[in-house]
């Protein structure tokens, strides 16, 4: 009778725990990670496929993960998506790291006009000791990167072509962050500031002679209905941003071994796809420009050069008061 009794308890403790590792395997099956940011969602921009790469990924390699996107800023603002992810808030976002430049102004760096140049420098940079301490300064506010990228842009003007550092006296001028407006303010544009959604009605009612953002908004916010010249980023562009695809430290350092090895794994895939697409963006920019009749030029190397004189002494030396910001410029400007 007590080995009956036995026999039972030991087989519903037995059921019990096979009970509970299939609760924890389902469990598992159903852990979601939320992504969020800022860009059009399901619209072609780069930036959400990048994500969505990441997603598609990792459920196709069946770790027990999925991620739900959520474009469009429809989870947090842009601004506040920095915060979410430090605080293990939020799990992953596509973000502009400049956009943390208010908490850790080392991250104007990534925002910093001349500092890239074009689009292969671009990847040589992400292997470099710029980078390094860039990343360095990413971990220690409790962030990782799972998958690098660097948006391209250029200028775009009613007035003439930007090319050499005199040709925007006179211009009012939207800039994209503070150290182009120091810049462009140097060479004797005036600045007005404003979202990128408002440079065309500011174009259009006048109020803007000319503007420099990303290829992308150039193209989205059809600009070339009010430009007359485009400067597109080419061999030599001044206007370079880094937006990452970024993870919460807490939250990737808490998922099993297979389930980091497939995040990482998906975000070199879609830093390969951003890599390629980027370069036909910039491609379409043009062609999207010279269709509607602006001419488009490109900046030569004299024209580069010249704007690396402005920002040295000015967006440069300002950047170069904030801590460690005069290594970092060199170490960017040392990568070949």
């Amino acid at each position: 009778m007590g080995s009956a009794r036995s026999w039972v308890r030991n087989g519903v403790v037995a059921a019990c725990a096979a009970a509970s590792l299939a609760f924890s395997a389902g469990a598992q099956a159903q852990t979601t990670l939320k992504a969020s940011h800022q860009f059009p969602g399901g619209k072609g921009d780069v930036r959400d496929e990048m994500v969505q790469i990441i997603a598609r990924e990792v459920e196709k390699a069946n770790v027990g993960l999925k991620i739900q996107v959520f474009p469009g800023a429809s989870l947090y603002k842009p601004n506040d998506q920095w915060n979410a992810l430090t605080r293990g808030l939020l799990d992953m976002s596509s973000f502009p790291l400049d956009y943390a430049s208010g908490r850790v102004p080392q991250f104007s760096a990534t925002l910093m006009p001349g500092l890239v140049g074009n689009l292969d420098r671009a990847k040589r940079l992400n292997s470099s000791p710029f980078m390094a301490e860039i990343k360095k300064l990413i971990e220690a506010n409790n962030v990782v990167v799972i998958a690098d990228a660097w948006l391209s842009g250029g200028f775009v003007s009613k007035k003439g072509c930007i090319t050499a550092p005199d040709s925007i006296k006179g211009q009012v001028v939207r800039a994209a962050g503070p150290a182009f407006e120091q810049m462009l303010a140097a060479a004797g544009a005036s600045i007005s500031s404003m979202p990128s959604s408002e440079i065309y009605t500011g174009m259009q009612t006048g109020v803007l002679d000319a503007a420099n953002t990303s290829s992308a908004s150039l193209v989205s916010y059809r600009l070339f209905e009010q430009g007359k010249c485009l400067t597109a980023p080419g061999a030599n562009a001044l206007w370079f941003m880094y937006e990452p695809v970024l993870m919460s430290k807490r939250v990737f350092d808490g998922l099993t071994e297979p389930q980091r090895a497939a995040i990482l794994a998906a975000g070199k895939k879609s830093e390969e796809f951003f890599d390629a697409e980027i370069r036909k963006g910039d491609e379409k920019l043009a062609e999207a420009f010279k269709k509607a009749g602006v001419e488009v030029v490109e900046m030569s190397k004299a024209d580069y050069d010249a704007w690396l004189e402005v920002a040295k002494k000015s967006a440069y030396a300002k950047f170069s008061e904030v801590e460690g910001g005069k290594d970092l410029i060199d170490k960017a400007l040392a990568v070949q």
